[in-house]
């Protein structure tokens, strides 16, 4: 490698030890985009469709006089100007995402179990609305409107809201494929609000789910306490693991698929080979040129790093310190591997098994959480749009004496009295 590639890797990817990657590891949102996403939610919230029309036509979403939310009607035509094999394409995402989701879905059931002197359960109950957000950037993204709203669909929602910027005709298909009610044809911060508060002729959302830029994000975390959000899925993620079996070309492909997403993205790469670390170096600095998304990748790569650990358990210590939303592993143990992590959005497990494979529907979501939340966090599912309702019969009170003896004497230790007479009465019967 010339003097010249060196100074152009280096460039392109920075070192870090190990003993710094927690400092590596980025928030989903900053305090400043936090401020200036609270402004436009409160401006959303208080003015309704005006604010949020004054917005779109802003960020040119809408032109005036444009209808800010579409129909079944409007999205079914978007999908028949579409070819048949582009209407087919989405289907089959569609069918292998819903099927995942059913699969999901049949493995979370409702218990009732013995307690004393009755029975104890819960249901599983589905939101009444979900707001499903697709971003649309440069370029349209119609899978997220798959995962998000097929997934909503498969879980039971009553009625399903697609928002993305622009309406792109490509976006708006992929709703009708999805079975939405309506779509909101704008996106950031104000789609978010517009979906929690509602606005004229779009009421408002129990649950908000998607992925987004940093204003989306922000504004979720805002609206947190009036609709139920996913989680905080900021910028995109992706961290390999690998060792000196990995193909370097295989290793930098996949970092730059996930630096063109845009210049936010994170890509890194953990692994235990010094020389393999520079190879992948050396084959971004090739590969980045070729790419018709070469400036978004360079500056996304600016994001991420490299970091050379010494063995394999470092190797797992530096996975669940960064907590990232995509780990693709690529080591000669790779299941035993994935199986030893605690802290990841969503594994890929041998060096077949691209991140962008899970991107385009091969079952599983592709909305997960970013920022190190993978630590308590879990990416979107049928569970994200669900209930658990717990419920108490209690029918033998002489059976649940004892229940009963310790609801009193608890309420009496914490000092609430009418506690512990509302149980006693129990006994009077």
């Amino acid at each position: 490698m010339s003097h010249m590639d060196a100074t152009r890797t280096e460039s392109l990817l920075r070192r870090v030890p190990i003993e710094n990657l927690s400092r590596a590891v980025r928030p989903p949102v900053d305090e400043r985009t936090l401020d200036a996403a609270r402004r436009i939610v409160h401006r959303v919230r208080d003015h309704g469709e005006d604010a949020v029309r004054s917005l779109a036509e802003q960020f040119s979403e809408r032109q005036t006089g444009e209808p800010l939310v579409l129909g079944t009607d409007e999205m079914a035509a978007a999908l028949a100007a579409f070819p048949r094999e582009t209407r087919e394409l989405l289907e089959r995402s569609a069918q292998r995402i819903g099927a995942f989701a059913q699969a999901q879905l049949e493995a979370i059931r409702p218990i009732d179990v013995p307690v004393p002197g009755g029975r104890a359960g819960h249901t599983v109950e589905p939101v009444s609305s979900a707001g499903c957000y697709a971003p649309a950037g440069r370029y349209p993204l119609p899978s997220s409107v798959l995962m998000t709203a097929v997934t909503a669909r498969a879980a039971g929602c009553d009625r399903v809201v697609v928002a993305s910027p622009g309406a792109h005709p490509l976006s708006v298909a992929a709703a009708a494929v999805a079975g939405a009610d309506q779509f909101l044809a704008v996106g950031g911060a104000h789609a978010v609000a517009a979906m929690a508060y509602g606005i004229d002729g779009l009421a408002a959302c129990d649950v908000i789910a998607g992925p987004g830029n940093r204003w989306v994000t922000a504004a979720k975390q805002i609206v947190s306490g009036v609709a139920g959000i996913d989680m905080l899925a900021g910028p995109s993620e992706l961290l390999v693991i690998a060792d000196d079996s990995a193909d370097p070309a295989v290793v930098a492909a996949d970092l730059l698929g996930q630096a063109e997403h845009d210049a936010d993205a994170v890509p890194m790469l953990v692994t235990t080979s010094d020389n393999l670390a520079t190879e992948v170096c050396s084959e971004l600095a090739r590969q980045v040129d070729s790419l018709s998304t070469n400036a978004t990748a360079r500056e996304a790569l600016q994001n991420g790093f490299v970091c050379v650990v010494g063995t394999a358990d470092q190797a797992r210590a530096a996975a669940d310190t960064i907590a990232a939303e995509h780990v693709e592993i690529m080591t000669r143990d790779a299941d035993r591997f994935a199986h030893s992590l605690r802290n990841a959005g969503a594994l890929f497990i041998g060096p077949a098994s691209a991140e962008v494979i899970g991107d385009y529907g091969a079952g599983p979501n592709h909305t997960l959480p970013t920022g190190g939340t993978a630590r308590f966090r879990a990416g979107l599912s049928v569970a994200s749009f669900l209930r658990l309702r717990t419920w108490i019969r209690i029918e033998d009170v002489r059976g649940a004496d004892e229940l009963i003896g310790d609801t009193i004497r608890l309420a009496e230790l914490e000092g609430l009295a009418a506690h512990a007479a509302s149980a006693a009465r129990r006994r009077k019967q």
